[in-house]
């Protein structure tokens, strides 16, 4: 079972990290702030569709900041959304902002609707933790997922992602007669290789969605991360591992019961193949990010030295051990796959 050492310290952007940001356009100037939505007034809890608590809070502003609030948040989608075209912003409005009371870094999530057709979307604003900016950065040069992200000083903009939360899918769909237990089961095997290959962790089911995608003969399955923060943190293999935490239970009865060793072996090769054609076709982008997480300062030492160690003896390879930070081992670990 994976165990979470402690509560996860936040690193601020580094200027090494903010280079890089500038470079690659995900520096953009924001009409509005993480600080300036703390002003708001009241909040009352947010209540799902079946009366259960989410955790969220819908927070109201004083009459004289409301309009000036929504005007700029709808600005920010559309950087987010449109490049920054603000005639998208034309039948859009504010619906709701909620604030997450439980988070580590406490994120507001804006939901914008579209008055003609009541079409709806959701967008965070977060306070800017630099593990949180690079595990965004490596899930979309290196997953199946394309992801968008701003961010302006300490403030960070994240898309929302869509689909069925893992918790949630678990507790009620495993039964659903049209589920395809192997592809799913698949899936899970090709998320774990994936999350081990790039030190993404505390993959629990809270931290991923499951998006389904029924096709004209079968359903196809895709476990997306959501929760970016122990992205290279941990000094514990086992928090990189999604098959050891027990509130995964259910994926993972689901391989033992329907996926043979040959075929998951088989399946996390395929999936390793994948990530060194990503790394091979992102290779400037790839580069250019190992080398500023060479450079930052990303987790406790005693985190590092137990890292590179296990890893040493996962892979047999006695390279681990020199590794100075966990920009380092991210570099042999990506090297691994490449192998």
């Amino acid at each position: 079972m994976a165990l979470i050492s402690k509560k996860k310290l936040i690193y601020p952007i580094s200027p090494v990290l903010r280079r890089y940001l500038i470079d690659y356009s995900r520096e953009v100037d924001i009409p509005i702030h993480y600080h300036e939505l703390l002003r708001y007034t009241s909040s009352i809890a947010l209540y799902d569709s079946k009366d259960q608590d989410t955790l969220w809070e819908t927070v109201f502003f004083a009459e004289s900041d409301r309009e000036e609030i929504h005007l700029n948040v709808k600005k920010i989608y559309a950087l987010l959304k449109a490049g920054g075209d603000m005639t998208v912003m034309a039948h859009l409005f504010v619906d709701r902002i909620d604030l997450c009371v439980y988070g580590n870094t406490q994120p507001f999530r804006v939901r914008i609707v579209n008055r003609i057709n009541d079409n709806f979307d959701y967008f965070y604003i977060k306070n800017a933790d630099a593990s949180r900016v690079y595990g965004l950065e490596l899930e979309d040069l290196l997953s199946p997922n394309r992801i968008s992200y701003l961010v302006h000083r300490n403030t960070l903009i994240e898309e929302h992602i869509a689909g069925i939360p893992g918790e949630k899918f678990m507790k009620l769909h495993m039964d659903d007669p049209h589920l395809n237990p192997i592809r799913l089961a698949k899936e899970f095997v090709k998320f774990n290789e994936r999350c081990f290959a790039r030190l993404l962790g505390d993959m629990h089911s809270s931290n991923f969605v499951i998006d389904v995608t029924p096709d004209f003969e079968e359903t196809h399955y895709r476990i997306r991360a959501i929760d970016f923060d122990q992205q290279t943190y941990e000094g514990k293999k086992s928090i990189y591992l999604p098959q050891y935490f027990k509130e995964n239970n259910a994926l993972i009865q689901l391989g033992m019961n329907y996926i043979t060793p040959e075929s998951m072996h088989q399946y996390q090769r395929e999936e390793r193949a994948l990530i060194a054609t990503r790394v091979k076709s992102s290779h400037i982008e790839i580069e250019d990010i190992l080398r500023c997480m060479e450079q930052d300062h990303l987790s406790p030492i005693e985190n590092v030295i137990s890292l590179r160690s296990e890893l040493s003896k996962h892979y047999k390879n006695e390279a681990f051990l020199n590794c100075r930070n966990m920009g380092e081992i991210l570099r042999l670990s990506l090297h691994q796959v490449i192998k």
